[in-house]
């Protein structure tokens, strides 16, 4: 990614906890959590891949085997770290956003989550 691109504000699309939650029972959505190893093994959503936004690339990405054709929410803790990682996903042709708020509004939220 570009210096550019690390920049932790500005807009970029968003999702609900409410939307999320509805769109996870239909299957219709992918979940890549950016935060860190401790941070995703402590509290994840329980659909969600991992990939640290300090090691988000191309490549990285790839090993995921995300579907194009289904929409991607990226998230991490207070929907900051989660800014990059959407804009290198839209860059890269994939439908993503992030999850409005993070975990600290997933867990507010009442969203199921597990842990290591």
């Amino acid at each position: 990614m570009r210096v550019g691109d690390w920049r932790p504000f500005g807009q970029v699309p968003e999702i609900s906890v409410k939307e999320l939650q509805k769109k996870l029972e239909q299957g219709a959505i992918q979940i890549v959590d950016v935060r860190t190893g401790p941070e995703f093994r402590r509290s994840r959503i329980p659909e969600a891949t991992h990939l640290p936004i300090t090691a988000f690339s191309r490549h990285r990405l790839d090993s995921l085997e995300l579907d194009r054709e289904r929409p991607v929410v990226a998230i991490c803790l207070t929907a900051h770290r989660s800014i990059p990682a959407v804009r290198k996903l839209r860059e890269l042709g994939y439908d993503a956003r992030q999850l409005r708020g993070g975990m600290r509004a997933w867990w507010k939220g009442g969203g199921t989550c597990t842990q290591d």
